[in-house]
């Protein structure tokens, strides 16, 4: 390649980068964030910029700021990033430098992605899962097939889940090229310490993955690379990696500094890499002389000074504004449909949810489920997915390998492109290697993409005690899924219910962890009939946040002051209303049907109604979701309280034995709550 224009352009654009950095350094008080340059990453940035179309998609990791000016974005809207100005075009000033998210006409498309080093491999992959999904199923056309590029560094390629990336992009053989840019270092981590092989020779392992290598310091052999592996995604859609070696000639970040832990010697080897001199020195070779080179250096050293001015001047984020996007806004906001259709007949929950899915996949070509066990051999361990293979075919419902992470970061990127994704998570039990995911890049991406890129997903999870499932298969996660904010959680005791909340999380903008009781999946656990109900219509609708009073208790009894309520979900409304039997008109049974958001006025008001209250889980109380909501119940009905807030659940143990813990058993656990429930009516 001998374009001396291209050449001269980013030659350009890395003296604008070691511009940015030096001025960086001179002014660290003033750069609010711990921040990171691209110095000695510019060429394979550059290149990889240069090669990028508007219907692409890239995941720049924190170090890309070169990739950022190759695409064509001012160094000024960097700096609104680095000095946390509320005209940050992608975050609003909520987050570190170079940590971007766009939707921006004609160019690549950015989706959020978190600080967690390596986490954006499996968003990014799910985006070239979601363009594979939409060209196989004919969903839209693009005038030029579309690449995914993921970056990352090379310390991130030990992390699980990018192997759980690489993995997937490999079976499924999907159009993305994974950027590894190899500096040696992870912050003060030499190669040597970290691994035993290269990105290059790593990926060797994952069949199905082409790769390349290139030095990375120099711009026309990753120029030419890069077109290779560009053109190779976008004719065979397939994917590839790219192993650059590049010096690190910054800091780690301005908060961790080279003179820290790295020798002169070091230094001065990486030194000797530097992109700039070397593409200075080509371009002299090609009949450019000094003076001009110099001249540019000396024009974006001026240019860079006076962005930077421009953005310490700009205006800071207006606090009133700190709380917007948690969630994208709702369309749906009351119950609608039919709850109850003429003529109906009595479902089991799994049931209800099975034909839920169906009715929206048949009306959504968007729509796709998968997950462990999910497709048409078993159709999902509890029968929860039976027949939708067969009905939609395998590349809608699909089995994933046993990879929660991927399951449920996936969505991430499906979401970005305009799907639907539901999912599932066999056992809540097993949720955990998921809530990385889950935490740093789902809960966080409507937020710090101020609106832009909401994860819209439905995520199924197998919950609760049922047929001596034991320590690994009985677990209940509320509490622990209660404390991320930004996912909706439903937790639902009866079919109608799970209809409803199923076709509104399907609806609903949001992330959605959908909590399903194997033990009242069937109904067979004895007294749990009631769990079974009228099959609801298909266009009923249940939106979140909504409790349902599903026992009252006498008016007379209230008056009287002989009156107690029990707020529980799940299981505990049947263990409840059980309970209740043997305290008949004395007891009032509200169904939270979801924990976040919570009905919160249903609560209280019934709370002081009734004056005595008690707390119903199936998780063990210590720290708990029950325990919290119990604390907040004596905080704002203390002076309607006739007794203290009462909780019952669990065993507090760390893993409860077969023949001692709380399972889905009904007499034991109904009489516990009505043992309470006298307690409270001696007060």
């Amino acid at each position: 390649m001998t374009d001396k224009d291209l050449l001269l352009k980013a030659y350009r654009l890395m003296m604008s980068a070691k511009a940015m950095a030096d001025i960086y350094e001179a002014n660290r008080p003033i750069c609010k964030y711990v921040h990171s340059t691209s110095r000695g990453h510019e060429a394979i940035q550059l290149a990889t910029a240069f090669h990028l179309k508007p219907d692409d998609y890239v995941s720049p990791y924190y170090r890309d700021e070169s990739m950022m000016l190759g695409m064509g974005y001012r160094p000024y809207e960097l700096m609104l990033q680095l000095l946390a100005k509320g005209d940050d075009p992608f975050t609003g000033g909520r987050a570190y430098y170079s940590h971007p998210n766009i939707k921006r006409d004609n160019f690549p498309k950015i989706i959020h992605q978190s600080s967690a080093t390596g986490m954006q491999a499996i968003p990014t992959t799910g985006v070239a899962q979601g363009i594979a999904y939409i060209e196989s199923q004919q969903l839209r056309t693009f005038d030029t097939p579309p690449v995914v590029v993921c970056s990352f560094g090379d310390g991130s390629v030990t992390e699980g889940e990018v192997s759980e990336a690489f993995q997937f992009a490999a079976l499924h053989q999907l159009p993305v090229i994974f950027l590894v840019q190899d500096n040696d270092w992870g912050i003060s981590v030499s190669s040597d310490e970290a691994r035993t092989m290269t990105a290059y020779e790593f990926i060797e392992g994952f069949k199905g993955i082409e790769r390349l290598t290139v030095d990375g310091s120099q711009f026309e052999p990753s120029y030419n690379t890069m077109k290779e592996a560009f053109d190779y995604v976008r004719e065979q859609r397939k994917p590839i990696l790219v192993h650059a070696t590049v010096p690190l000639i910054g800091h780690h970040t301005s908060g961790v500094r080279r003179e820290w832990y790295r020798t002169e010697d070091d230094l001065e080897k990486h030194r000797l890499d530097d992109p700039g001199p070397k593409l200075k020195q080509r371009l002299i070779e090609l009949g450019v002389t000094v003076a001009e080179l110099d001249k540019i250096e000396a024009e974006e050293t001026e240019f860079i000074a006076a962005e930077f001015d421009r953005a310490v001047n700009a205006p800071d984020p207006e606090l009133s504004t700190v709380s917007d996007h948690v969630f994208a806004p709702l369309e749906i906001t009351e119950e609608r449909g039919t709850r109850v259709p003429e003529g109906g007949e009595k479902v089991v929950m799994v049931d209800a949810a099975l034909h839920a899915i169906e009715e929206v996949m048949r009306k959504h070509p968007e729509a796709l489920f998968y997950g462990q066990d999910v497709g048409g051999r078993i159709g999902g361990v509890f029968r929860e997915a039976a027949t939708l293979a067969q009905k939609f075919g395998d590349e809608r419902v699909f089995n994933t390998a046993i990879q929660e992470a991927y399951i449920i970061g996936s969505t991430v990127g499906m979401s970005a492109v305009g799907l639907k994704p539901i999912v599932e998570v066999q056992f809540a039990d097993y949720i955990y290697p998921g809530l990385n995911q889950l935490v740093t890049e789902i809960s966080k991406s409507c937020y710090l993409s101020c609106g832009k890129f909401p994860v819209s997903n439905i995520i199924r999870v197998p919950i609760g005690a049922y047929g001596g499932g034991g320590p690994y298969h009985s677990g209940s996660v509320e509490s622990t899924l209660a404390t991320i904010k930004g996912i909706k959680i439903a937790y639902p005791s009866n079919a109608a219910d799970l209809k409803g909340l199923m076709k509104a999380a399907f609806y609903d903008n949001n992330p959605v962890v959908m909590l399903e009781h194997k033990g009242l999946y069937w109904s067979k656990v004895p007294g749990t009939e009631a769990a079974k109900t009228i099959e609801p219509a298909e266009d009923y609708i249940l939106p979140f946040g909504i409790g349902n009073v599903v026992l009252k208790a006498d008016e007379e009894q209230v008056d009287n002051g002989e009156s107690v309520c029990i707020i529980t979900y799940g299981m505990g409304v049947h263990w409840a209303t059980a309970a209740a039997k043997q305290h008949v008109g004395k007891v009032e049974v509200v169904d939270l049907r979801t924990i976040f958001p919570l009905d919160e006025a249903l609560v209280y008001e019934t709370v002081k109604k009734h004056g005595k209250c008690i707390v119903l889980t199936e998780e063990q109380l210590n720290n708990s979701f029950a325990e919290a909501l119990a604390g907040r119940i004596a905080q704002e009905c203390f002076r309607n309280l006739d007794a203290p807030v009462q909780t019952i659940g669990a065993l507090n143990l760390p893993a409860v034995p077969l023949n001692v813990g709380l399972e889905a058993e009904m007499l034991p656990n109904a009489q516990k709550v009505a043992d309470k429930i006298a307690y409270l009516l001696s007060y």
